[in-house]
């Protein structure tokens, strides 16, 4: 073990939050820290991944940590075979998930995979427009054999069509089959998820390696400066309440758009009002699929889609239309940004002499540019479009237990393991073909009460940002590019800065610019429409849903993120200053702060 002041806490450290004893009930045995690989997991680094799993991960929504711990591991280390990564660790701790990187530091073994990687990474960096295009309809096939999949109670008697047809299985067959076929499609979407996104932030990397040997001091988000302002399909959600906005003042149904209350309530006075069906008509075509847009990153299922919940949605269209009713423009500065990113392209083009690090950098600049739209249009094939709508076939689910008595609330089928579920669903099965009477309404409702009551206890409970031994380096490209996990974040984490200054937070420069103002902490999504123009966002991280209150901050401010995370892209296509990966941001500032943001230094200054 390293020296205990250059550590984090021991993972096997960690206490139980009261009323949270026995929450390792809630998760496989392969989650959790364990005797038996204790000197194996003490020496390692474990950092909190609050980007997709803020929130104590229910027993259901591990399929989807899990099925990422195999699809993008497998990509780096068994089919590209990144040269210096081992793919990334999960281990749970108190219901939050913890990550931890594997490096390779043998020269010889990063060499030999370095020339199995060339091959394989350069045969899809040399047909990416193909196989982007063959990844486009394999995702949205995916997601309509998702979407036709419907889950409904057993029928009283099977229908006469099972005895003509002569089929030979029945609807309890077919129960759960479906189910087995619902799995199957979560975990087949997540392969189709990091077929590509490792090269992607590989490409990526490897300019970002060339500009940092090249050009001795460049910042990160100067690099990132080179490969923004692309109109990519990531804003098109947002793209749609612009247009939503617009329509609303044309047809002079502005004010019943801005109505106050419930999006129900709003819906009403619309439809009451002239030319509301036009508006109404509008929204219904934006939504089918730009609404299915978590409010969270897309992996917890408590983060409902705009079309379940249309307050974020509505929220931001009122903004626009304030905006627009002010004078002002709500169009994105995508020329501004596409001039900016020609000008630094070639101003430190110029700087280099050797005329083949000019190619090597141009083409690198021109891969970069090349992959970055399926880096960011694959989050919204994937984890919103895909996801939203697979959660909403597990509420389907939840319905058939409830009507069978099992389950009280179809929310409830949350608190259920997958492979639980899969038991539950049977034994509803025993209940239909024999007709007497089952377990499970005697068993389950009180296993959900208690797991209730242990997610509250754990919710209330702070993770620690890191657990364990801070690593000599990091190169697995995913810890660095989406968590921002690098030397320099692990330093500040761990105080290492020097400054001293209880009033400096260090984070990672995400986006440039300087700004000052007030500060607003929030860590859900229902507090959203807390925000008010030209206060600094602070939060745990930021969803893609929340873009449209990126047209009234000054600055964005988050625990956790690295360059590519989602509050970092989205500040610079907005051109707002952002700083990511902080750690503790959301703990050190408190709303009504007044603060400093300097997206360039990655420093926030609490004045």
């Amino acid at each position: 073990m390293a020296d205990a002041e250059r550590s984090f806490p021991d993972p096997f450290a960690i206490e139980t939050p009261p009323g949270a004893e026995g929450w390792e009930r809630l998760y496989p045995y392969y989650y959790l820290f364990s005797d038996d690989r204790r000197v194996f997991d003490r020496s390692k680094f474990w950092f909190f991944d609050q980007m997709h799993n803020p929130e104590p991960v229910y027993p259901f929504d591990t399929i989807m940590v899990e099925s990422w711990l195999v699809a993008l591991n497998q990509y780096t280390t068994r089919v590209w075979l990144v040269p210096p990564a081992l793919g990334i660790d999960q281990r749970i701790v108190n219901g939050y998930l913890y990550l931890s990187p594997n490096v390779i530091t043998d020269p010889d073994v990063v060499a030999e995979r370095a020339e199995h990687f060339r091959e394989r990474a350069g045969y899809y960096f040399e047909h990416w427009d193909e196989l982007y295009e063959a990844w486009i309809k394999k995702a949205e096939d995916c997601i309509q054999r998702l979407e036709a999949m419907q889950f409904s109670p057993l029928p009283e008697r099977e229908p006469m069509e099972t005895i003509t047809s002569g089929r030979g299985t029945t609807s309890s067959f077919d129960l759960l089959v479906k189910y087995s076929r619902l799995l199957e499609n979560m975990h087949e979407m997540a392969y189709y998820h990091f077929e590509m996104l490792n090269l992607g932030y590989g490409a990526y990397l490897t300019l970002l390696e060339f500009c940092q040997n090249a050009f001795p001091g460049i910042g990160d988000q100067t690099v990132a400066r080179m490969v923004a302002g692309i109109d990519i399909l990531f804003f098109r959600p947002d793209d749609e309440l612009r247009k939503l906005a617009k329509l609303a003042i044309q047809l002079g149904v502005a004010d019943a758009v801005k109505k106050d209350g419930s999006p129900d309530e709003r819906l009403e006075a619309i439809a009451a009002a002239s030319n509301g069906d036009q508006w109404l008509a509008a929204l219904e075509g934006a939504k089918e699929p730009w609404f299915w847009y978590s409010t969270g990153p897309g992996y917890c299922h408590q983060h409902r889609a705009w079309i379940d919940d249309l307050r974020v949605p509505f929220q931001a269209i009122v903004g626009y239309i304030e905006k627009l009713e002010a004078g002002e423009s709500i169009d994105r500065p995508l020329e501004q940004l596409r001039e900016e990113r020609e000008r630094i392209f070639e101003e430190y083009r110029e700087l280099l002499v050797d005329e083949d690090d000019k190619v090597a950098f141009t083409d690198l600049v021109q891969l970069s540019r090349k992959v970055f739209p399926f880096v960011e249009n694959h989050n919204f094939y994937v984890e919103h479009w895909h996801h939203s709508l697979f959660w909403s076939k597990v509420r389907e689910v939840g319905d058939v237990l409830v009507d069978a008595g099992f389950l009280e609330d179809r929310e409830d089928v949350f608190l259920l393991h997958r492979y639980e579920l899969y038991s539950a669903l049977y034994e509803v099965q025993i209940g239909w073909a024999t007709c007497t009477p089952t377990r499970g309404p005697s068993y389950w409702p009180e296993i959900v009460r208690e797991r209730k009551r242990t997610i509250e206890a754990l919710a209330a409970w702070e993770p620690p940002p890191a657990l364990g031994v801070p690593p000599e380096q990091v190169t697995e490209p995913f810890t660095i590019m989406l968590w921002g996990i690098t030397s320099e974040t692990i330093e500040n984490w761990l105080g290492g800065d020097g400054s001293g200054d209880a009033d400096t937070i260090r984070g990672f420069a995400g986006s440039p610019g300087l700004v000052e103002g007030v500060a607003r902490v929030i860590r859900t999504v229902e507090e959203l429409d807390e925000v008010q123009t030209g206060e600094i966002l602070v939060c745990p991280l930021t969803a893609p849903s929340w873009s449209p209150v990126f047209a009234r901050i000054k600055a964005a401010v988050s625990d956790g993120g690295g360059i590519m995370s989602h509050a970092a892209i989205v500040s610079r296509e907005y051109g707002l200053p952002a700083v990511v990966g902080t750690g503790y941001a959301t703990q050190r500032i408190r709303t009504g702060q007044r603060l400093r943001v300097d997206g360039s230094t990655g420093v926030v200054t609490i004045l």
